[in-house]
C-alpha cells in the first residue's frame, strides 16, 4: 500500500513538473521584455523578407515587403497589395495588372488573430512557451522562443520568435499553420524611432484615382 501511494505521489509530482515546464518562466521574462519594448516605441519601420513553404504540396514563395507599426496600427506593403489597419478599420488595397481595388472591413480584435502588432502579445493567451536557446547571427546575440498552441484546433500551432538578446526586439518569426504551411519573416532593416501620424495607417481613396471601393462594414 505504501509503495502504491508513493507511486501515485511521484506521478503527480512529475505531472506538475511537466505542466510548469509548459510555461517556461525564463521564456516569459524575455517575451514580456520584448512586449514592453514594443509598447515604448513611438513607431517602427522595417524592410523584411517573407518565405512560405507548404509541405503537403511543395508550394513555395519568396518575397520582400515593408512594414510600419505604431501601437495597434500597422501598414503592410507587398508587391501587389497594401494593408492599412488603424485599429478600427482595415483597408486591403489590391494593385495588379493595372487593376485597382480596395476592400474595407472592420478591424477584428480577436486574440488568436496574428498580425504585425499582435505578434508581440499573442503569447499571453492560448499558448505555452519555452526558450529554445541562444546563438549568434550576423554578429548579434539572439534568443529563440517557441510558442505552442494549447488548442489543437488553433489556426497557428507553432510560432518561433527570433529575438535580439541585447535590444529585446524581434528580428523575425516563423509560423506553422494548421494546413501544413510554414511562413517565415525576417527583418532586414529596422528604424524603431519614428514619429508616425495616425493618417499613415488610413487608406485615402482620393490619393488613388480610379480605385474601386468595396465597403464590407
Amino acid at each position: 500500500m505504501i509503495k502504491k501511494i508513493s507511486f501515485i505521489i511521484m506521478v503527480l509530482v512529475l505531472g506538475m513538473g511537466n505542466l510548469i515546464a509548459q510555461k517556461d518562466p525564463e521564456a516569459k521574462e524575455i517575451l514580456d521584455q520584448v512586449s514592453e519594448k514594443y509598447k515604448s516605441m513611438k513607431g517602427m519601420h522595417a524592410i523584411f523578407e517573407y518565405y512560405y513553404y507548404n509541405e503537403l504540396d511543395g508550394a513555395s514563395q519568396t518575397n520582400k515587403g515593408e512594414l510600419t507599426v505604431k501601437n495597434n496600427q500597422y501598414k503592410l506593403v507587398l508587391d501587389d497589395q497594401e494593408i492599412y489597419n488603424n485599429g478600427q478599420t482595415v483597408w486591403t488595397y489590391i494593385k495588379s495588372n493595372g487593376y485597382r481595388e480596395v476592400t474595407i472591413n472592420t478591424a477584428n480584435p480577436e486574440q488568436d488573430e496574428l498580425t504585425p502588432t499582435s505578434i508581440y502579445t499573442i503569447y499571453k493567451n492560448g499558448y505555452d512557451y519555452e526558450l529554445l536557446g541562444e546563438s549568434r547571427k550576423n554578429g548579434k546575440a539572439v534568443q529563440e522562443v517557441l510558442l505552442k498552441a494549447e488548442d489543437s484546433d488553433a489556426q497557428f500551432q507553432k510560432i518561433k520568435l527570433t529575438i535580439d538578446k541585447d535590444k529585446k526586439t524581434l528580428l523575425g518569426w516563423e509560423v506553422a499553420d494548421s494546413d501544413g504551411g510554414t511562413f517565415r519573416y525576417s527583418f532586414k532593416e529596422v528604424n524603431a524611432n519614428l514619429n508616425l501620424k495616425d493618417s499613415h495607417f488610413t487608406f485615402d481613396p482620393e490619393n488613388h484615382p480610379g480605385v474601386e471601393v468595396i465597403d464590407l462594414r
